[in-house]
């Protein structure tokens, strides 16, 4: 029941030569665990593919009822500016690769009203409403 037990199978293998990657379905079989974290299966394809464990992506894991095996998609780039041109801004900061950031909930929801006050271009530019004094 350790990391030694975990087999990595590929499936549906494709070089995809547009978007510079190597993308496959695979199927892993954990017996006695859980599932196999996405790190762990990262640095093992990684050596696989005589690659860079930042330029395997795997997302999409979903374990077979009953467990001890799981399967999901894996995305291998050949570099690193590929990886950063193809790959959705979310799955490149659940690496560690880009930051996203985040506005406040309130923040934009303040935004977003003060916004309805305002007319046209004036949006864009996000200039304050004029109150009127009646």
């Amino acid at each position: 029941a350790d990391a030694s037990t975990v087999t990595i199978r590929t499936r549906k293998f494709m070089t995809n030569r547009l978007l510079q990657r190597k993308q496959m379905v695979v199927d892993v079989i954990h017996p006695g665990l859980a599932n196999v974290s996405k790190i762990e299966m990262r640095e093992k394809l990684a050596k696989v593919f005589k690659s860079e464990t930042d330029l395997v992506f795997p997302f999409g894991f979903r374990t077979q009822f009953g467990g001890g095996r799981s399967t999901g998609f894996v995305l291998v780039y050949d570099s690193m500016e590929s990886a950063k041109k193809f790959e959705p801004k979310y799955r490149l900061a659940r690496q560690g690769l880009v930051e996203i950031k985040r506005i406040a909930r309130k923040q934009r929801k303040e935004r977003k009203n003060r916004n309805k006050k305002l007319h046209g271009t004036e949006k864009a530019k996000g200039k304050k409403a004029k109150k009127s004094n009646d």
